[in-house]
């Protein structure tokens, strides 16, 4: 019997996402664990396996087709013999293995966004990216031949063209738009999109204020110096951010109260200190996450961020893997960033931007000293934390950090 094939929920915070691409042609037989298709999130491309077995009968969203909502049928899977319906089956379960448990609110039902059609007057089925496309071109859609399920016109379609009409720029009084000769264009992935959006609601709804602290890092630099070089694999080597991890770990231990998110019901205290790391990849930020980085030793917590850091960078990352973390670390010293602000990741109530280590003249009784000084900056949403709070925990981190043999006793 035919079965729907649906876009399944690979996040919890998912509701829609991007077919990025098809591994399986139409036709071709699949086995339960087969990867069959590539699905674009919020976070990363990821991997969609079948749960059923049976042929591939029917495509029903094409390659590059962005906005697919959760549930969505986006094939039809049939026994070996069994004619293909000219529709999607809408009778049975999906026969894809999500990744996390499926969003349960505000997903419309299946039959509000499945493998769209445009009817009109006369009936003219076609996709909306293709519709978008067409409008965005000037294409007429009754100029162009569909070469999709029933006729329906895709973006391949629209791509061989049509009777074009000359599109104007979009412009505003104020602010010319180049032309395309002038510009390149790159669409925004789903990740940017999100991360748009996300970082805008922070910056707009949440109330972040921010305390600044210089901490001396000679002290920890000697530490880390010493531990390499007395490391047994001469390939493994701790990192400055490795045991900056550690230290926020054992801060927040010391001063719990910035490991909380709040909502308009309750504050959440956690007890475990999950700590988010910012990776940069191409197509934004992920924030991988090191869990129980207090209970940890420093060759764990590096081998684990190298590993995290690694598979991020390559999309492998699985959901659990960087969401639900409790507070988060942005790190530019690479860069030689002598100070910055990080804009809050919700619902976390905190965040520590890390600069660069410099030398720098310090004041030590009456006289001048030349330190290796970094300063971290703390975010915090003031819904949460109260200003002394914030630095009452940046004190704690830097002592942490200015007697770094805690972080290995």
């Amino acid at each position: 019997m035919a079965t729907d094939i649906l876009m399944p929920a690979l996040s919890p915070t998912m509701t829609e996402g991007k077919l990025a691409r098809w591994l399986k042609n139409e036709g071709d037989k699949v086995s339960a664990g087969d990867v069959i298709a590539e699905i674009e999130t919020d976070k990363a491309t990821m991997e969609v396996e079948a749960v059923d077995e049976g042929i591939l009968g029917r495509i029903l969203v094409q390659e590059g087709v962005e906005g697919v909502a959760v549930n969505t049928p986006i094939a039809i899977l049939v026994e070996e013999g069994e004619d293909v319906p000219d529709a999607s089956a809408a009778q049975t379960p999906a026969a894809v293995a999500p990744a996390a448990e499926p969003v349960a609110a505000n997903i419309p039902p299946a039959s509000a966004k499945a493998a769209s059609k445009e009817e009109s007057s006369e009936r003219i089925f076609v996709s909306p990216l293709a519709k978008r496309m067409a409008k965005d071109r000037g294409i007429a859609l009754g100029s162009l031949n569909g070469t999709g399920p029933n006729g329906r016109i895709l973006k391949r379609d629209v791509e061989k063209g049509g009777n074009a009409a000359p599109v104007a720029p979009k412009t505003t009084p104020a602010t010319p738009v180049a032309t395309d000769g002038d510009i390149k264009r790159v669409p925004n992935s789903t990740m940017r999109k999100v991360i748009a959006r996300r970082l805008t609601e922070s910056k707009t709804q949440v109330p972040h204020f921010y305390v600044s602290v210089d901490i001396e890092l000679d002290a920890l630099l000697a530490l880390r110096s010493k531990l390499n070089a007395t490391a047994e694999d001469n390939s493994f080597k701790i990192s400055v951010n490795d045991m900056m991890i550690k230290a926020v770990g054992l801060a927040l231990k010391k001063q719990p109260g910035l490991n909380v998110q709040f909502t308009d019901a309750e504050t959440l205290h956690f007890e475990n200190v999950d700590i988010s790391m910012a990776v940069s990849i191409p197509e934004g930020l992920i924030t991988p996450i090191i869990r129980n980085a207090d209970q940890k030793s420093l060759r764990e917590i590096s081998r684990e961020a190298k590993d995290l850091a690694k598979r991020a960078r390559a999309g492998k990352l699985k959901p659990e893997e960087f969401q639900g973390g409790t507070f988060s670390i942005s790190n530019m010293g690479m860069f030689g960033v002598r100070d910055f602000a990080a804009i809050i990741n919700p619902p976390q109530a905190g965040i520590l931007a890390i600069a660069s280590g410099e030398k720098r003249a310090v004041v030590r009784g009456d006289q001048l000293a030349i330190a290796t000084v970094m300063t971290a900056t703390l975010s915090v949403d003031h819904r949460a934390v109260d200003g002394a709070l914030g630095a009452q925990w940046l004190n704690a981190l830097r002592d942490i950090v200015q007697n770094p043999y805690t972080l290995v006793v």
